[in-house]
């Protein structure tokens, strides 16, 4: 696997201290007793400046930033939020030195993150649940939970659901994704059996664009970015997946994307992942709310076009993560037990339910 590797280096805050005080010529017209008081009293004030400099290198090393090593990928949405952060310089804000790395794929944040070379990444819940229940020491924290759609070119006869039956659809991410899992469980209330209904084609998002396009895929779903990007350029979104999410039982966004990292390290570093928590939260409002950071973020999101950035930032804000999280996790239980009945111990592993344990709580255990 190729590694795309940037780092970018926070500035660690630097102990100083203060130059010491100028001494001036004693006055040799005074008596001796004068010189050896004036002596003695430059002496104290060459002793206090010291123990000034001392508190000062004390102090400032006291208050350091915390190192923070994350794995993001280069063209996916932390990425854009780490920008912002670095932007507005809310980690320095926040006590925090991020240490950036740009990776090539989402695998490759995986890896990093149980090689030790990173200590956040984000990743799917379920991956995280499956590592723990497999004796890793995994947890996680809601990071986002905008989601994609099915969608069909604008003059698609297909108005529904049941219209998918008999239809070649490209699906992002492959057979276990999870919102190809969720649309199939929806569907089969509905008995439509999409395996059977329908026909499948798993690749890339760009190339399932590119295919339906080119009129060789009758729907795709998709990822929300490349969503919007079709929705843009007139195609109709058919379904959206967060109206699935809600006929599946949750009551609001589930964040299947979230901070992956290991409990330990989070044990000992609790106050930093908090500080970049909310350093995140504050990002994540600064990009739902301002077209111009979409603007400025243009190059590495690949388009120009303001009406395409608009429709980004509509559909990110979508996905913001707003509420407490024990609504998110009595949400994402029930969506687990969905998704673990369809794509069963191949996604989830041993865990059948959702332990509430793999999500970090400040001031909780492990």
């Amino acid at each position: 696997m190729m590694w795309l590797s940037i780092a970018e280096w926070g500035s660690p805050l630097r102990p100083y201290g203060a130059p010491p005080p100028h001494r001036g010529e004693e006055n040799r017209a005074g008596s001796g007793l004068l010189s050896r008081k004036s002596a003695a009293w430059n002496c104290g004030v060459v002793a206090v400046a010291f123990m000034a400099v001392l508190a000062t290198l004390f102090s400032t090393s006291g208050h350091a930033a915390d190192r923070i090593r994350i794995s993001a990928q280069r063209t996916g949405t932390l990425a854009w939020e780490l920008a912002v952060i670095k932007a507005h310089g809310l980690d320095a804000k926040a006590g925090i030195d991020l240490v950036i790395t740009e990776l090539a794929a989402p695998e490759a944040g995986k890896i990093a993150l149980k090689g030790g070379s990173a200590d956040i990444i984000v990743t799917d819940l379920l991956w995280v649940a499956r590592e723990r229940a497999l004796g890793g020491k995994l947890q996680f924290y809601p990071y986002g939970g905008t989601l994609g759609a099915v969608m069909v070119p604008a003059g698609s006869k297909r108005v529904g659901l049941k219209d998918l039956a008999g239809a070649k659809i490209g699906v992002a991410g492959g057979p276990l994704d999870k919102s190809w899992l969720m649309l199939m469980a929806f569907a089969a209330g509905q008995d439509l059996d999409l395996k059977r209904k329908a026909t499948p084609a798993y690749g890339a998002p760009p190339l399932l664009s590119e295919k339906l396009e080119q009129g060789e895929l009758d729907a795709v779903l998709t990822f929300w970015n490349f969503a919007a990007q079709l929705e843009a350029r007139g195609y109709r979104r058919l379904i959206e997946m967060a109206d699935v999410q809600a006929r599946l039982g949750a009551k609001g966004n589930v964040a299947i994307l979230g901070f992956g990292f290991d409990s330990d390290w989070a044990a000992r570093n609790a106050g930093a992942l908090a500080r970049f928590f909310e350093a995140s939260q504050q990002a994540k409002d600064v990009l739902a709310k301002s077209l111009a950071e979409w603007q400025r973020l243009a190059s590495r999101i690949g388009t120009n076009d303001t009406a395409m950035l608009e429709l980004y930032r509509k559909r990110y804000a979508d996905g913001v993560p707003r509420r407490g999280l024990d609504e998110e996790i009595a949400d994402a239980r029930a969506l687990y037990r969905v998704l673990a009945s369809i794509g069963g111990k191949e996604l989830v592993g041993p865990a059948l339910e959702l332990d509430p344990a793999v999500y970090w709580r400040p001031g909780r255990g492990r």
